[in-house]
């Protein structure tokens, strides 16, 4: 039986999978969320060449707090030529993805399987 990582904090769960960190977004992502998150996210998005999942399949709420948190994480592992990928089915969540133009830096996969089977992409220069 596999055992699941305890949370580092009540909204964001890291493990790693096939490779890849996973951040895994949990509950209602708001601004006190979103200061809770941060440092570990940063953490974890400060590593030379990481490969990194960002995942909202737990997620109930995501507001623009939530969305800088993506952006962030994007800009730092790209900057640390890692590779980011989103998971994301929440339809309101996809929806202030695509109105806000973040679905295109980062295209949503609606499970993580989905998101492990991409080709690695090289990343930005």
């Amino acid at each position: 039986m596999r055992q699941e990582p305890a949370p580092l904090t009540r909204h964001l769960r890291v493990r790693q999978e096939r490779g890849h960190t996973v951040l895994e977004f949990r509950g209602e992502i708001d601004l006190a969320a979103a200061a809770e998150i941060a440092p570990h996210l940063d953490r974890e998005t400060g590593r030379p060449a990481a490969r990194v999942v960002l995942d909202l399949s737990p997620i109930e709420f995501f507001d623009c707090s939530g969305l800088r948190l993506l952006y962030r994480a994007r800009g730092r592992v790209l900057d640390r030529h890692g590779s980011v990928l989103l998971v994301c089915s929440h339809p309101l969540t996809l929806r202030v993805l695509r109105i806000t133009g973040l679905s295109r830096l980062l295209p949503p996969h609606p499970t993580l399987d989905a998101a492990l089977e991409q080709p690695q992409v090289t990343p930005r220069p």
